[in-house]
């Protein structure tokens, strides 16, 4: 389907995840912007600005929740005069199926989406990236850094340590502890923030992104979210992606994700998501 189109929506927001900003999307707004899109990358309230200060000063982000994140971009999205495509890394992911839960956007992705209620099993990959946070509850009420080893485990495990490292030093912040700790306890928590109506008919189309090498939102667990939504009538799809890390936003062989996602997402929104899979 051409991006010409008119029915196809003209605006992407796209929506990043813990331990880095919305400048983690930099390859991905760059190359859809080149496509023709208005693209729409904010930080979490709070998080916005110099990554360095952020660093330095966590107390705008220490008790930031679940909730909060999705009425800030919730906010964005219903400013915008026309629904548009929603994508989401990582939690990012789990807000993007949050928004479509409440019937916001024309097609959304979430790429190797983190933690949704009502997930059972937990891969231990996924609990050691996940360890240096929810180690300590006094981590709930602040915003944790991930050293550069624990990054490059969680994120970035198919680079080497040097390669690593520099994806550390451009992108890595803290994360606010609150959310982890909301998507762990979700199961025991009634009401929970990532809580899903995965029955629900009405939604937009939803991609679900996974990497086969993905540490810290493991393979499994993304099918495991996807089958979630088996006895709904809306359009949900599941593509796995063979030896990518946590960091396919920018590790090499970005630009194959980047492409299938917004070629589904523009399919989607017009009626026919199958296009783009051929």
């Amino acid at each position: 389907m051409s991006d010409s189109n008119a029915a196809a929506p003209s605006t992407i927001v796209l929506i990043h995840g813990l331990f880095v900003t919305a400048l983690s999307w930099e390859h991905w707004a760059e190359r859809y912007e080149a496509r023709g899109f208005e693209v729409i990358a904010r930080s979490f309230p709070g998080m916005e600005g110099d990554i360095d200060a952020l660093r330095a000063d966590t107390s705008a982000i220490d008790d930031l929740g679940i909730e909060e994140i999705v009425e800030h971009y919730a906010g964005i999205v219903e400013e915008l005069p026309a629904p548009p495509i929603i994508m989401g890394h990582s939690f990012g992911g789990v807000f993007t199926q949050i928004l479509l839960d409440r019937g916001l956007g024309a097609a959304g992705v979430a790429v190797d989406p983190g933690p949704v209620k009502g997930l059972l099993a937990v891969p231990a990959t996924a609990v050691r990236a996940a360890f240096p946070v929810l180690k300590n509850p006094a981590n709930r009420h602040r915003a944790v850094a991930l050293t550069a080893g624990e990054f490059h485990y969680a994120f970035t495990n198919t680079l080497s340590e040097s390669e690593s490292d520099v994806i550390y030093d451009r992108y890595a912040v803290p994360g606010p502890g609150r959310v982890l700790f909301q998507g762990a306890l979700a199961n025991l928590t009634p009401h929970a923030a990532n809580a899903i109506d995965f029955r629900n008919d009405d939604r937009a189309p939803l991609l679900l992104i996974a990497g086969g090498e993905d540490h810290l939102a493991p393979e499994s667990q993304t099918e495991a979210n996807f089958k979630k939504y088996a006895k709904s009538e809306a359009v949900t799809e599941l593509k796995s992606f063979p030896g990518r890390s946590h960091f396919t936003l920018g590790e090499p062989g970005w630009e194959e994700v980047a492409d299938y996602a917004l070629d589904w997402a523009v399919a989607a929104a017009a009626g026919n998501p199958s296009s783009s899979a051929d």
